[in-house]
């Protein structure tokens, strides 16, 4: 069997992994010119889902050194008000095993991970433009004139998908009606300081007025401030992420076109009223690091027939960070899709079919979290329904019963539960 994946991203790299252990001849093809391009955003949750992903279909060695590059896992999620008083902390889980636990990882450090060993199956700077199917092969085409030719084809090119433009054309991904500006910041002794109780070593969630959220993660590597990571040419260092949020309508209509000293300078100007201490967060950030999302979200698709060509990941259902499954979802995928081809059927049929349950269970679930839509970005039931939630987690915080719930819940959607 001959596999064709066009992506080389978190869900596409999974697969390929996986595939090649089990002997499947596969190939992919990333846009990008080198294994550093393209990458936005600065650290990735993984959850037991994508744990078991990653360890079913990496080599062992690969697997470890997955492990081994992830940040020191937080311990705590604190919920506060935009003065950095605390409404909520919840006590996280202590990891057990290197599977059931949440990690933190770096983006750019996943992705040198998942390229190990792999050089002579990614092909960079391959601009994918279509394919063409019959009933016994599929090619894809490339920009460049090149073409190559295969039993099965695999689109993991993301929300822009032209995989999926092609074979979907009907498929729509919609503006979730949020926009959001990230950053990061060294972690310094100054740095530190300004971030509250629990949020270090931990994740801190910021609920403001007007519709407005600001994540905060702290990212402390094993191997110290001063670098020193395993994987080569790994950049990261310890440093701070955070990301604030609202409606769309709070921001500029050309937001997505600043650059970064303009994107801090605007972030500032929307919360005048906010800590002092995280508007000097703000302030210490690298211009270089802040990016503008418009934050989309796929619309659901009845299944289709199967053939040649099959979808994973953003490419087929993009979901906004309210969850926080992404790219769990997307190396869930990746595991099934193994199983499938490997398999007696050695067919996507089956894996189909499950993935857009859970698929666009999740982006329902995420999208519920992190739309416009919410009564929070409305005028004047915004105010009320921001003191409701302010209320509850106050509540939440001072009963034990309360509190343990809430802490279970956070963990329903992370797949601690499947085998």
């Amino acid at each position: 069997m001959r596999v064709i994946v066009i992506g080389g991203g978190t869900g596409g790299m999974c697969l390929a992994h996986g595939l090649r252990r089990a002997g499947v001849d596969v190939r992919v093809f990333e846009r990008h010119r080198t294994r550093t391009d393209g990458l936005h955003g600065y650290r990735v949750g993984i959850d037991p889902d994508g744990s078991r992903a990653l360890k079913a279909c990496l080599p062992p060695d690969v697997y470890d050194l997955f492990v081994r590059t992830c940040a020191r896992p937080p311990e705590t999620f604190a919920f506060l008000d935009e003065r950095l008083r605390r409404t909520l902390t919840v006590p996280l889980r202590t990891p057990t095993d290197d599977v059931n636990d949440e990690k933190s990882v770096s983006r750019m450090t996943l992705r040198q991970v998942l390229y190990t060993g792999m050089t002579d199956v990614v092909r960079f700077g391959s601009d994918f433009t279509h394919y063409e199917q019959t009933e016994t092969e599929i090619t894809a085409y490339f920009a460049d004139g090149s073409s190559v030719t295969g039993d099965l084809l695999v689109g993991a090119d993301g929300t822009n998908s032209r995989v999926r433009a092609q074979k979907l054309p009907h498929a729509r991904v919609e503006d979730s009606g949020v926009v959001a500006i990230g950053g990061k910041v060294p972690l310094t002794g100054e740095t530190r300081a300004l971030l509250p109780e629990g949020v270090f070593p931990g994740i801190g969630l910021v609920l403001a007025p007007r519709g407005m959220a600001c994540i905060l993660h702290v990212m402390e590597f094993p191997w110290g401030p001063g670098g020193g990571s395993p994987v080569p040419g790994d950049p990261t260092v310890d440093h701070i992420n955070w990301g604030v949020s609202a409606h769309r309508d709070r921001f500029p209509a050309d937001v997505t076109g600043l650059d970064g000293p303009r994107l801090v300078a605007q972030t500032l100007a929307m919360t005048p009223r906010w800590s002092p201490a995280l508007r000097r967060l703000f302030t210490l950030t690298d211009p270089a690091t802040c990016f503008p999302i418009n934050i989309r979200t796929s619309v659901p698709v009845p299944a289709w027939p199967t053939d040649r060509v099959t979808l994973l990941g953003d490419a087929i259902h993009t979901m906004t960070p309210g969850q926080g499954v992404g790219a769990n979802t997307a190396l869930r995928d990746a595991h099934n899709l193994v199983r499938a081809l490997t398999s007696g059927s050695r067919s996507p049929r089956v894996y189909e079919r499950q993935m857009l349950d859970y698929g666009f269970a999740a982006v329902a679930a995420s999208k519920a979290r992190t739309g416009g839509d919410q009564l929070v970005h409305r005028p004047v039931i915004g105010r009320l329904a921001l003191a409701g939630q302010r209320a509850f987690l106050r509540t939440t915080d001072r009963v034990p019963a309360l509190k343990r719930r809430f802490e279970a819940s956070l963990y329903t959607t992370r797949g601690g539960d499947r085998e």
